[in-house]
């Protein structure tokens, strides 16, 4: 199977602004519908620990019509590094706006919006803006004391609820995002050059299991025909 590889960076090579980067992603990354609890699970919710799948923080950097800076600084989670599920991006809009936006799985209740809570800090609100046939956008507004929790945090949840009304937990571990928040642009050459070694890798990965299904269903004997009834 191969599963379409559009990273932050990759965006902005296309040259698509910063502001419009989480809306390509969703038409273009087709993420797994939100769990659902399991027997003993539902008194709690659901608690999804997802790890990186791609291998750093990302931040880009345009040009608005004013001649400002306008940067995203993002990262893809999955319950796997081979199965992406969802997108963190903060943005850095001009010299004041910040705030957050998800690439979320599908199956989940929009009106209840969710939160993000930044290690045991306050919960910050978010909402729904729109939703793609793969996955939902959900966005949140930043404080300066937001943004300085999420600098120098290391776990990230983002609660929200899914079709079932039971709460549904996503863990991002964001230890490492506040040196590549301060820091300085990723150079597009490079995450061009990054997004097409990971496809290889991914398409590789993707060819050996297909041989080995193949191995296993040659190997594994025909089935005797039933007896002729009688």
């Amino acid at each position: 199977m191969k599963f379409p590889i559009v990273r932050l960076g990759a965006l902005a090579v296309l040259g698509i602004g910063v502001l419009g980067a989480g809306a390509a992603f969703a038409q273009s990354t087709k993420a797994p519908a939100a769990a659902a609890p399991a027997a003993g699970q539902q008194a709690g919710g659901v608690k999804l620990d997802l790890v990186p799948v791609d291998p750093n923080w990302t931040k880009v950097c345009n040009k608005d019509p004013a001649g400002k800076d306008n940067c995203v600084t993002g990262r893809v989670f999955g319950q796997s590094a081979q199965q992406p599920s969802l997108t963190v991006m903060i943005y850095q809009a001009g010299e004041e706006k910040r705030f957050a936006r998800f690439n979320m799985p599908v199956g989940l209740l929009l009106r209840p919006g969710f939160r993000l809570v930044v290690d045991k800090g306050d919960p910050i609100e978010g909402h729904y803006v729109i939703c793609f046939q793969g996955a939902c956008i959900g966005e949140a507004d930043l404080s300066p004391a937001n943004v300085k929790a999420l600098k120098n945090g290391q776990n990230l949840a983002i609660v929200t609820r899914n079709s079932s009304n039971f709460e549904v937990t996503f863990n991002a571990p964001i230890k490492d995002f506040g040196a590549a928040y301060d820091g300085p642009s990723v150079d597009p050459k490079v995450i061009e050059q990054q997004n097409a070694e990971l496809q290889k890798q991914l398409e590789e990965k993707a060819r050996q299991q297909r041989e080995l299904l193949e191995k296993q269903q040659s190997a594994a004997p025909a089935a005797s025909p039933s007896p002729a009834a009688k």
